[in-house]
């Protein structure tokens, strides 16, 4: 914003892959740019990159958004990269992230990554105004989310970032966005498409200028977005190079290899983790009993060399190829490791078809929560990367008629929007 111009509120969307941030004043709502040898966009990836360095004060440094990958990137065997963290907010399982020797707290991650963000913000976000409405999935990833955990983690997170967190459904933040474009009163269907979850909110705009703009009527969510789509594909084009589905010796008896490496692996929360000497050991002697060593062997390679970001980075332009085309190349090369396939649009399709289903009957919660049906929705708001996915696209056709279906700021809208919510007169009143 120009010199002189008070802020009157902050917008954060904290999401499970890209965090944006928005300043607003009396006249609106502005990004906040990240620029700089690594970035030059309101997009920040969220993402933490550590590093041995005596250097530096307790010997571990670290970086995040695109600094993170560009220090990952420089040095990926000497490096611990965690990405998609957001998504163990609400898990009782996940404790804390060992990192070289140190562990790390959900929280702990969370405030190194605020302060870099803040620090690549080229003073902007040095000062921070009073009201900070930050963006909360209306369910959280994971199969049985914690959501007074998942509380008091964000409020430990945010501590030292403001004086006083307002959380508000994303959703509704990208409602508020899509309504400042809206002339005349409508009844809307937000839905977001996330890295760790899929978000509806249900809610009455009404014209401008009226005291109240915009009136939630029902929300409903589930743990399923993009993350989830690239699981899938790692699931029909990696894991099955990586020993999944094949046997080990044990004693006289031959059994399947145990699951649970493959669900961690698949999952960008858990896989920067396995890089640890008790999961090393662990599939060091798996190895040695497989009926395919060489398998477990690939496994081993990919954890100690810290090449999942170059798996998941090949694998999300896969996702976004398909997305603009009918099919694509897949390739993916490290030492004895090559997977080459070319995918078709309607080969990914398949492999997602039972996670758009359960989306579909979460729209299904979201309407029914708010007490209206499909024929009471006047526009459909899209947004978050997975919203261009023409399944997702198609899902929303289907129901509502592609005259009614809008999108548009598909990574930025949520925080334009939390902005606008921190301008209202009692932003308390939108808090979840």
């Amino acid at each position: 914003m120009p010199d002189g111009v008070t802020v009157h509120a902050l917008g954060l969307d904290f999401g499970t892959t890209n965090s944006v941030v928005a300043l607003a004043d009396g006249d609106g709502s502005r990004l906040v740019e990240f620029k700089g040898e690594a970035a030059s966009s309101a997009v920040f990836r969220s993402a933490l990159c550590f590093w041995q360095d005596e250097a530096v004060r307790g010997g571990l440094a670290h970086e995040a958004g695109p600094w993170a990958i560009a220090e990952y990137l420089d040095f990926p065997e000497g490096s611990r990269f965690i990405q998609s963290f957001k998504s163990v907010a609400a898990s009782a399982l996940f404790e804390h992230a060992s990192v070289f020797d140190k562990r790390f707290r959900f929280e702990e991650l969370g405030a190194l990554f605020l302060e870099r963000l803040v620090a690549h913000a080229g003073g902007r976000l040095d000062a921070r105004p009073e009201r900070i409405i930050v963006g909360r999935p209306v369910r959280y990833a994971g199969a049985r989310p914690d959501e007074a955990l998942a509380r008091q983690r964000y409020d430990a997170m945010f501590r030292a970032f403001g004086t006083r967190i307002h959380y508000v459904y994303e959703p509704l933040g990208a409602a508020f966005s899509y309504a400042s474009r809206l002339t005349r009163p409508a009844t809307i269907l937000v839905a977001d498409f996330g890295g760790g979850t899929s978000d509806f909110s249900v809610v009455r705009i009404a014209a401008p200028g009226a005291n109240r703009r915009c009136e939630p009527l029902g929300s409903a969510g589930i743990g399923i977005a993009g993350d989830t789509f690239d699981y899938r594909i790692v699931d029909h084009l990696v894991l099955p190079m990586l020993g999944k589905g094949g046997t080990y010796r044990s004693f006289d008896k031959l059994l399947e290899i145990p699951r649970n490496y493959f669900a961690d692996f698949a999952d960008w929360s858990r896989l920067a983790l396995m890089r640890n000497r008790r999961t090393l050991g662990e599939l060091d002697r798996l190895r040695r009993s497989a009926s395919d060593p060489a398998a477990i062997g690939r496994m081993i390679m990919l954890i100690e060399q810290e090449l999942g970001y170059r798996l998941y980075d090949a694998v999300g332009a896969l996702k976004r190829t398909l997305s603009q085309a009918e099919h694509a190349s897949f390739r993916f090369e490290a030492e004895d490791l090559l997977i080459e396939a070319d995918i078709k649009r309607a080969d990914f399709e398949r492999w997602i078809a039972a996670d758009i289903a359960r989306i579909d009957a979460t729209v299904d919660q979201a309407l029914a929560a708010a007490g209206v049906t499909e024929a009471d929705i006047d526009q459909v708001f899209l947004t978050g990367g997975s919203s261009l996915i023409p399944a997702i696209r198609r899902l929303f056709d289907a129901r509502f008629g592609a005259g009614r279906i809008a999108s548009g700021g598909e990574l930025t809208s949520i925080a334009h929007g939390l902005a606008l919510i921190g301008q209202e007169d009692d932003p308390a009143a939108w808090e979840a």
